[in-house]
């Protein structure tokens, strides 16, 4: 079992940028694949990121294609979330998840974190 705790939000003008971390313990990280979703204000979480155990292998969802990525320290035990160009519709609780799945991109998520507030001003 892992355990995973978010940090790094914050609120933020457009156009800027925040790095988001998320601390993992427990079992060793590069056990899973891991992943990035937000949900905003009245609506369904959704994908933002996901990062293969080697961290070899990206996905985005089409709306932060080259704004934003994602990247895994298996050694520092962390994965991280860099955002940039940040827009107010980015405003939304930002969680980790971890997954001990096969199958490229995950299908579904086995661990999740508690969340940071991420909050874009225009």
């Amino acid at each position: 079992q892992v355990q995973l705790v978010e940090s790094g939000g914050g609120l933020v003008q457009a156009g800027g940028s925040l790095r988001l971390s998320c601390a993992a313990s427990g079992r060793t990280l590069s056990t899973y694949d891991m992943g990035w979703f937000r949900q905003a204000p009245g609506k369904e979480r959704e994908f933002v990121a996901a990062i293969s155990r080697s961290g070899v292998s990206r996905y985005y969802t089409d709306s932060v294609k080259g704004r934003f990525t994602i990247s895994r320290d298996n050694a520092k035990t962390t994965v991280y979330l860099q955002m940039n160009s940040l827009k107010p519709e980015d405003t939304a609780v930002y969680y980790c998840a971890a997954t001990l799945g096969v199958t490229w991109p995950p299908r579904g998520y086995d661990y999740w974190g508690q969340g940071t507030q991420v909050t874009v001003s225009s």
